[in-house]
């Protein structure tokens, strides 16, 4: 999301890494220690030592980190999001800095450059900082500027999952998963669970910017316990897949508009053997995909209706913790969010205060979607199956479908005459 907003806005993108983050933080517990070899005091060498500040290794390291960087933060005027502790939001006037914080790399982005060398000189002063410059490489993410806005990629990561599954050299296939393809627990073990899992949880955070993968990764991933022969072929099916569209990556562009759109979608019954439904869904913002899932409902649907209805609620609950975000970093669009279903039962449903008797059985939890649309705080409308994007979450499609959604969802090569994460957009 800050991503997509910093490019929405045409801000840049600096990166700055604590050293020895861990050994800033004060302890509030009382800690003993031995006294550490070659440092013991000859007068007292049966004594121990209290600690004042934590040491890596300390259970309490991380926490009293990131305690004494939030109550710096929040000294200067920096708010921590309730939606996410990890994103800190400053405002003063028409300013406005976000800072993103993950252990000791943190991620800064603004509207006044200005101000934000303020804040790096204070940061600075505190803290042990080194200054990364322009976003470049950040957890795995590679990050490229072109003309027309950012492109994210795993490029590195995707070579390395490849290496260690010795598929360097396979022959790529066109999508991630055959139309045939069904995941069952029927058939003869896998050798090397270990394997399999090492590579499916790697498979995970590849999803990152490649929600493409994300059914295929989500199918893999349910079978971790157990897996058998032909879950690990399905398995170096996706490698393959990633093998041919291995430089792919998600793309995040400057748009006309900032409204909010999420797209829903269930494949009544997909799981052949607890019948439950596949859900997903895809939210965008200004036409740039900020959040997306592909999962298994955990209940089974009588019908077609209650399996979509069911996925538009989790859909909506995503929309609005997004809408909770995007008022916390001031950029909250002034047209109500609308959500997107193929499904005209589960819409009517949706809209209708009436209520049904086929509707009864299902959750009070998820009639909520009625309450959200009532009050005005969400708008659902009919997509066509052909252009709804969430149906590539959901099941196997063939090539020429899931070339069209994967397009829809802003992932694909990168754009031409980019610019490495060193050198300014």
């Amino acid at each position: 999301m800050v991503l997509a907003l910093a490019t929405i806005y045409g801000w840049s993108l600096r990166q700055l890494d604590v050293r020895n983050a861990f050994l800033n933080g004060n302890l509030t517990e009382t800690v003993y220690m031995e006294q550490p070899p070659g440092f013991i005091n000859s007068q007292f060498p049966h004594h121990v030592c209290r600690l004042q500040k934590a040491l890596y290794g300390l259970k309490q390291a991380p926490r009293a980190w990131f305690q004494r960087l939030s109550t710096f933060l929040l000294n200067n005027g920096f708010l921590c999001s309730k939606a996410d502790t990890s994103l800190f939001v400053y405002k003063k006037g028409a300013s406005i800095v976000y800072l993103l914080v993950y252990v000791d790399d943190k991620i800064v982005t603004g509207s006044d450059p200005q101000l934000i060398q303020l804040f790096i000189t204070r940061l600075h002063k505190e803290f042990s900082v080194k200054d990364l410059g322009i976003l470049g490489y950040f957890l795995g993410l590679e990050v490229a500027y072109s003309a027309t806005g950012v492109y994210l990629s795993q490029a590195k990561y995707a070579h390395d999952i490849l290496a260690r599954a010795g598929l360097l050299d396979s022959k790529p296939v066109d999508t991630p998963l055959s139309t045939t393809d069904t995941f069952h627990s029927k058939g003869d073990s896998f050798h090397d669970p270990t394997l399999y899992r090492s590579l499916v949880g790697a498979l995970q955070y590849l999803t990152i910017t490649r929600p493409d993968l994300s059914y295929a990764v989500n199918q893999a991933s349910q079978h971790l316990q157990s897996p058998t022969v032909s879950h690990f072929q399905s398995v170096k099916r996706i490698l393959r897949y990633v093998k041919g569209t291995i430089a792919f990556g998600l793309c995040f562009s400057k748009p006309t508009t900032t409204k909010l759109v999420g797209y829903s979608d269930a494949d009544w019954a997909r799981c052949i053997e607890t019948r439950r439904s596949t859900y997903g869904y895809s939210i965008y913002l200004g036409g740039n995909l900020v959040s997306w899932s592909a999962k298994k409902q955990p209940t089974v649907s009588r019908s077609s209706c209650e399996s979509e209805y069911r996925a538009m609620a989790n859909t909506a609950a995503e929309i609005i913790w997004l809408t909770h975000l995007l008022r916390e970093l001031h950029a909250l669009p002034v047209d109500r969010p609308t959500l997107l279903c193929d499904n005209k039962s589960a819409i009517f449903l949706s809209q209708n205060p009436v209520s049904h008797k086929r509707a009864k059985h299902i959750d009070i939890d998820y009639h909520f979607v009625r309450e959200l649309v009532s009050s005005g705080q969400l708008h659902t409308k009919f997509v066509p199956s052909n252009l709804q994007v969430a149906d590539i979450f959901t099941k196997s499609l063939p090539k020429p479908l899931f070339e069209k959604f994967r397009g829809l969802l802003r992932v694909g090569p990168p754009p031409v005459r980019l610019t490495g994460g060193n050198s300014l957009p």
